[in-house]
């Protein structure tokens, strides 16, 4: 007797549907976020959505779980965005990669952690995402510029790696960007201040990668 294979899962159509209109809300609210709105009623959210109000609380339980849902997206888009960076050879190399990346990064997540900064009582899920991301960012910084940092005593090590992670992380990024600096200065900046430190803490010899 021939045996029935199992049936694939059917999709539920509702719930596909759900979960896209879901994602078009968090969407406009992005969209939003990303032309400096600092604050996105839920009128204004369902009309940049295309959906009516009421479906927008069918979906979230206020605006606060929106704004939430939307920073966690930006944060999982822009996350995606990260490409492997070179970890061996030249010093120039290296910053100039490390540097046009970051800057692309964290011009994009800004409209996002502003708002994460604008929440009363933000969720442990955002906290956690952006945590996720700092540390991911400074076990980067270790990667790409170990040649460096690897050579020196433990504390002198990590001053440096705490300095580099200073001055590419969104804070500096802000601060830069605030200040009137365009974003192509910035990440000149950016990449002045990190050349400076590893040729301060290990010396211009390192400049080639191999110590």
């Amino acid at each position: 007797m021939k045996r029935t294979e199992a049936a694939a899962p059917v999709p539920d159509g509702r719930t596909e549907r759900g979960r896209q209109t879901r994602e078009k809300i968090a969407d406009a609210v992005l969209s939003l976020l990303d032309e400096n709105q600092a604050h996105f009623p839920a009128d204004k959210v369902a009309e940049r959505a295309g959906v009516s109000r009421r479906l927008v609380f069918h979906h979230f339980a206020d605006m606060a779980e929106l704004a939430e849902v939307a920073v966690d997206r930006r944060l999982e888009q822009l996350a995606a965005q990260i490409r492997p960076l070179p970890t061996e050879g030249p010093r120039e190399v290296r910053v100039a990669a490390i540097t046009e990346q970051r800057a692309r990064i964290l011009e994009g997540v800004t409209p996002a952690r502003l708002a994460v900064m604008r929440l009363e009582n933000p969720s442990p899920r955002v906290l956690e995402a952006v945590r996720q991301m700092l540390d991911f960012a400074r076990l980067r910084l270790a990667q790409v510029f170990a040649a460096e940092l690897d050579p020196l005593p433990g504390p002198a090590r990590t001053d440096l790696l705490n300095a580099l992670d200073a001055v590419t992380t969104w804070s500096a990024w802000h601060h830069w960007r605030d200040s009137g600096l365009s974003v192509e200065q910035a990440r000149h900046t950016m990449a002045a201040a990190v050349h400076a430190l590893l040729t301060g803490a290990v010396g211009a010899e390192g400049a080639d990668g191999r110590g």
